[in-house]
């Protein structure tokens, strides 16, 4: 006898045996309230809309915040050797700035040589492509190499240009004159933009400094009356804040490691500017992923414009691949705790969000902030499912 299903049980009957009832389909039943969904997605909206359209005014607050931790334990430090924090933050904010100003002056010629450098750079590796080929250039190159010859014999001629027929007005344009003026303002422009947005950020940093705990305080006194309350907003706020310290130190700690070395080893190598490059290498190397394949790719470039050879350029960029790959794969994981940890794919999709966010200003704080609200989702309880998701 075949196998027959019965419509009433939903069971398989095998060769006129026992019927054995069929599993009913796991399914998942998860209420889902629609209204609540479209106000979270409407909120969401409404703040990636605020974010975009006041960069200019939370670029600078998030990189007040950022110097603030990191800068914070030192202050604290030399509050306890009896240094006010009003003189201890303004000494630490001037020593450093100080010293960034030397370090840049002291290589602004250097850095200068490089960036004129660098389109030679593309001319030669196109050079050496067809060489290696074996091949000479495109016909429609050779094609363009005549016709700016002839242009250029005809114009040196000096022969009158035909006269347009009658009825026709000849047209003739003109190059636009090279005007100094207006690149020296331009210039001009960003400089100063640029001093403000950094006057901006340095008084942020010395006012949340200069604060301290502050705020602390007043979140403790306003979360309610009883005081375990007040105890449980104390720990987390404590907490949240030794998590971002120590991601911030981390990340400090292993880009100046991957500067030095990689300075150290371009001297080595024989590389020309390699302490610009050291110090290219350790800020980019507080861009997960993109940063390493930036700089990678510029030194190979550099390389072979100094070389002359694909096997230097190779050999370049693979040592600073290798130093890269080292501190992210072996040290930082190593130094960095485990409720600091990241997923990879939450890392890069941040980066890429930020970026388009808020430019080359969003690659170098997308990943702390998403740290930020890592650590404020796993503190409270009702965001510890959007801690889980954003965690390894």
């Amino acid at each position: 006898m075949n196998d027959k299903l019965s419509p009433k049980t939903d069971s398989v009957r095998d060769n006129d045996g026992p019927e054995f009832p069929e599993p009913a389909p796991s399914v998942l039943r998860t209420p889902v309230d629609v209204y609540s969904f479209s106000l979270v997605l409407l909120a969401l909206l409404a703040v990636i809309f605020v974010l975009h359209w006041a960069s200019a005014v939370f670029i600078p607050l998030m990189l007040g915040v950022m110097i603030s931790y990191a800068l914070s334990p030192p202050v604290n430090l030399m509050e306890k050797w009896r240094i006010p924090r009003a003189i201890g933050a303004a000494l630490l904010l001037l020593g450093i700035v100080g010293g960034t100003g030397s370090l840049v002056y002291s290589l602004s010629d250097d850095a200068a040589k490089l960036i004129e450098t660098l389109p030679d750079a593309a001319q030669k590796v196109r050079l050496a492509r067809f060489k290696e080929r074996g091949t000479s250039k495109g016909t429609m190159e050779n094609v363009q190499k005549t016709a700016t010859q002839l242009e250029r014999a005809a114009s040196e001629t000096g022969a009158p240009a035909p006269d347009a027929p009658r009825g026709v007005t000849r047209v003739q344009i003109e190059k636009p004159k090279l005007n100094v003026k207006d690149y020296l303002w331009m210039g001009t422009k960003g400089a100063v933009a640029f001093a403000g947005q950094l006057t901006i950020v340095l008084f942020l940093a010395y006012f949340m400094l200069v604060s301290g705990d502050t705020f602390r305080r007043k979140l403790v006194k306003i979360t309610g009356p009883t005081l375990s309350k007040k105890k449980i907003t104390l720990r987390v706020l404590d907490e949240i804040t030794n998590q971002i310290q120590r991601y911030l130190l981390v990340q400090i700690v292993t880009s100046m490691l991957v500067g030095v070395l990689t300075w150290l080893a371009f001297v080595w190598v024989g590389l020309e500017h390699a302490a610009i490059w050291g110090i290219a290498a350790g800020v980019f190397n507080t861009i997960p992923y993109l940063g390493p394949v930036i700089i990678t790719g510029g030194t190979a470039l550099v390389a072979f414009l100094q070389f002359g050879t694909i096997g230097m350029a190779l050999l370049v960029s693979g040592i600073s691949l290798v130093i890269t790959s080292l501190e992210g794969y072996l040290l930082l994981p190593w130094l960095t705790g485990r409720a600091s940890r990241m997923s990879s794919v939450v890392v890069f999709v941040g980066i890429l969000f930020w970026g388009w966010l808020w430019g080359v200003w969003g690659l170098l704080l997308g990943v702390p902030i998403i740290m930020i609200i890592k650590a404020v989702c796993d503190r409270v309880e009702d965001l510890k499912p959007i801690g889980e998701l954003l965690g390894d």
